[in-house]
């Protein structure tokens, strides 16, 4: 069953996705007050506390006073409600959304305070393990370390030390146990005069095991004396067994001493701790148990050589912190006009070694306006860095907190379990000593010149040292700007701005194709857009929806999709007075709605924003850049005839399941029946945007994805000659896939010549053409036939006489040949009219040469 569960000295929330609420009623003689210490740390929670009056009417409250803020972790909150006369209900209610399989941390209540209350009428006796000190005490105190109580005590009786134990506000006394090797840790002493150090063993304190018993382990011995490690970069050993700063102005490796930086550079200032002989003196530690106060004053860290390592503390669920805190950032002077958001970087090394659901914390305090968790990892984590970047000017607490389990118990179990910390490097740190020295940009060429800071977009040049400034499109990596390879080019589709600090889009792109040049304009989605997909549910059946907010081409590397939180992060007031939103401003950003029906809440909530991306890479049609791969085939296929142009973008920030940061993709498709602001969708694969939470992929589907209309987009038809006129109009070619650019000509008249005087014309041609030709035809028939009688008559009298006659008789007399028309004369087969024709043309010629034989 879901519900408050009480705890000895506070109330713990449930630890599944129910919606649970502690009530309680109080009637009130006079106006007053209620107020209540609280730990409220997972922001997967929804904490709200409001009131109603007897009529089960909610009274007026503000955002501030209903939903409760974050505490970080170690601290308790204190939240205070006026209340009015009458009867007042009272609700502490939580709501948990699980997006995830981190283990839950619960709210803890206690020391709840209501003022403005009638007399008592009775006295309540104190519960076992408390006492009152003298009659008419207004509370009851817990019973110390080693001691305890009945109902009802005026004081605590101690236990026998020798035999048992009991822990602060216990009822009985324990027994103890033999003493085993989960009861003493390693450690190692401090440096001594002659710069030597040792393993040494020690018991955790409080001893509550008893090493006289049976089986009882004994302490192992300690070490063998050795040197004690090296200096930190940036210190010096001045022959003393204690490190120190180098001075300003020089530098130094934490072996050698420090030496004054040549000229022509500047120290790089920043932190550098990677042995641990002592803890640093900007670093703090402490212990933090929620139900009491056992372990306060104990170090909850442990110098160990090569690592600083979690300490034993009290019991297993104790917070173990380790805090460094760095005043402000400061840029190295050849950089200071270099314009960007990042202003230093923190990287440690870590390694976690846990048998039970451990949980490691790295935190952040901005200004001490809140500690935010920035990452956290549970169970078993190998050796691997993290980075986080600073993008305010401000000073900073970084905290790092370490849980063994989140359940209380009187017996160590997990003492073994700890994180090490290897390594912690902070660069641009204001107070930061230098490991090393850098080429800065000089005033002039002579001796003795001073640093100069360059102006925004500029490269040292490592011949002159001067200032230069970058290429047309290209930007400067980070605060590296020694010689021109600083400045990295753009990606394809991008330009950078004028200070050469970010790539961005001016949502204009060109493609050129095999056959034409495609010309594309994205003014009209430079406004964000979102999406929001579900519902989703969790595994107890809670819906959610994400919301997701994308700005295509930001404004000149401006980032401009804005998610905010409306619950868990609320404002706080700063110093001056204004108020410090709970936002995050990306390229792409992602937020956890929950509808005012997902749990019987009165308005739609609104949490966990996070960013996932924050830089432009570039845009292109292929479907890689930079190592991000677009996946076009999530989506339904679209005409092959206008490409899908691919927005790729990534995020600055890793993460514990992206090591290389996340990633996003916003593919852009012609679509001419969608309007010019268009929609934008997920993959029905990867509901949540993303198939392997890293990269996330969406389809933007717009009129305002098509390229700009040119004239190869539109044809011509032209109309009928009518009455010497004819129109030309011209239409779009169907599907219209283009989008602005060209506008469409208007109709065109122009003069022309009937078609049907031109047909008679052609038509008299073609009859007169087949008159002439039947004509000749029959013409030159009728001749060949006289000629054949002719010569066929010729070639008969030849044959039959043996010899050629005489000239004069020979002659075909006129006329003579029309007396014989009726004489049968054998023809050849039939042949085509041409061959007839060039047959006819031939025997006329051979027959007047012989004609001309005999005359």
């Amino acid at each position: 069953i879901a519900k408050w569960v009480a705890q000895g000295l506070y109330l713990e929330s449930n630890r599944d996705e129910c919606t649970v609420s502690l009530i309680y009623t109080v009637h009130l003689k006079k106006p007053g007050s209620v107020s209540f210490d609280y730990q409220y740390v997972d922001n997967s929670i929804f904490f709200e506390f409001f009131i109603q009056n007897d009529q089960c009417q909610e009274m007026d409250q503000d955002s501030n006073k209903k939903w409760i803020k974050l505490t970080t972790h170690g601290e308790w909150g204190t939240h205070i409600v006026n209340l009015n006369s009458g009867t007042n209900i009272l609700y502490w209610r939580t709501t948990r959304v699980t997006l995830g399989s981190k283990a839950v941390k619960p709210v803890v209540l206690k020391n709840i305070r209501i003022e403005g209350v009638a007399y008592t009428s009775e006295c309540f006796p104190c519960k076992p393990g408390t006492f009152s000190r003298a009659p008419g005490s207004s509370s009851c105190e817990p019973c110390p370390r080693d001691t305890y109580s009945g109902r009802g005590a005026s004081s605590c009786t101690p236990c026998n030390s020798k035999t048992h134990f009991a822990s602060e506000g216990s009822a009985t006394c324990k027994s103890r146990p033999p003493c085993s090797e989960k009861d003493y840790i390693q450690t190692y002493s401090t440096c001594d005069k002659d710069g030597k150090t040792q393993v040494i063993y020690k018991w955790v304190e409080p001893q509550i095991c008893l090493e006289a018993a049976a089986g009882a382990v004994t302490l192992p011995p300690s070490g063998q004396r050795e040197p004690c490690p090296p200096c930190n970069p940036g210190f010096y050993n001045n022959d003393t067994a204690t490190c120190s700063p180098c001075p300003p102005g020089t530098y130094s490796d934490g072996v050698k001493a420090c030496k004054p930086c040549p000229a022509g550079t500047e120290p790089v200032l920043g932190y550098e701790y990677k042995w641990w002989n002592v803890l640093p003196a900007n670093m703090k530690t402490s212990c933090f148990n929620v139900a009491n106060n056992n372990c306060d004053g104990l170090n909850g860290w442990e110098a160990a050589g090569n690592h600083v390592q979690s300490g034993a503390g009290r019991s297993d669920n104790d917070y173990l912190i380790l805090t460094l805190t760095v005043p402000g950032f400061k840029l190295p002077v050849s950089v200071r006009g270099v314009s960007g958001s990042e202003y230093g970087r923190v990287t440690f090394e870590f390694e976690t070694s846990c048998s039970s659901d451990c949980e490691f914390y790295f935190m952040a305090d901005v200004n001490r306006r809140s500690t935010n968790v920035i990452e956290s990892w549970d169970g078993i984590k190998t050796k691997q860095s993290y980075t986080h970047i600073i993008t305010e000017n401000s000073s900073v607490a970084f905290t790092w907190a370490f849980q063994r389990t989140s359940q209380a118990s009187d017996v160590r179990q997990y003492v073994n379990d700890m994180v090490k910390i290897y390594s912690v490097t902070v660069t641009n740190a204001m107070d930061g000593v230098a490991s090393a020295c850098r080429a800065c940009a000089l005033q002039s060429q002579q001796a003795g010149s001073s640093c100069v800071p360059c102006p925004a977009g500029h490269y040292i040049d490592k011949e002159t040292n001067h200032c230069q400034e970058c290429p047309p499109n290209t930007v400067l990596s980070g605060h590296l700007i020694y010689g021109k390879e600083a400045c990295q080019p753009c990606g394809p589709g991008s330009k950078s701005n004028k200070e050469h600090s970010v790539c961005f889009s001016d949502c204009s792109f060109t493609y050129t194709g095999r056959v034409r040049t495609l010309l594309y304009d994205f003014s009209a989605l430079t406004s964000a857009g979102s999406i929001m997909n579900g519902p989703s549910f969790t595994a107890k059946g809670t819906k959610y929806y994400h919301l997701f907010n994308i700005s295509l081409c930001g404004a000149e590397g401006h980032k401009a999709a804005v998610c905010r939180d409306n619950v868990t992060n609320l404002p706080n007031e700063d110093a001056g007075g204004g108020q410090q939103g709970s936002s995050v401003e990306a390229f792409l950003c992602q937020s956890t709605i929950i509808p005012s029906d997902g749990r019987g809440l009165r308005t739609a909530l609104s949490s966990q924003s996070i960013s996932l991306a924050d830089t432009f890479q570039g845009a292109t049609v292929e479907k890689s850049l930079n190592g991000i791969t677009a996946r076009p085939e999530l989506f339904p296929s679209a005409s092959k005839r206008i490409p899908d142009i691919h927005f790729f973008y990534r995020s600055s920030q890793v993460t514990t399941s992206c090591q290389r940061g996340r990633n996003a993709v916003v593919s852009l498709r012609c679509n001419p029946e969608k309007t010019a602001k268009g929609d934008i969708s997920v993959p029905s694969e990867c509901p949540a945007g993303t198939c392997d939470g890293c990269t996330f992929h969406f389809l933007w589907e717009s009129s305002s994805a098509c390229p700009r209309c040119s004239a190869v987009d539109y044809h011509a038809i032209e109309g009928a000659c009518k009455a010497g006129v004819q129109d030309t109009v011209f239409v779009w070619t169907e599907p219209r896939l283009c989008t602005g650019g060209l506008t469409i000509p208007l109709k065109r008249t122009s003069p022309c010549e009937a078609i049907d005087f031109w047909l008679k014309v052609g038509a008299g041609l073609a009859v007169f053409c087949a008159i002439l030709l039947i004509s000749l035809t029959c013409y030159f028939w009728k001749k060949n036939k006289k000629l054949e009688f002719k010569y066929s008559k010729l070639v008969m009298s030849a044959n039959k006489e043996c010899e050629l006659p005489v000239a004069d008789s020979c002659a075909i007399m006129e006329g003579e040949g029309d007396e014989n028309e009726e004489e049968e004369v054998v023809y050849a087969n039939k042949s085509s009219l041409l061959a007839k024709l060039k047959a006819v043309a031939t025997k006329v010629k051979e027959q007047k040469q012989l004609v001309k034989v005999f005359f």
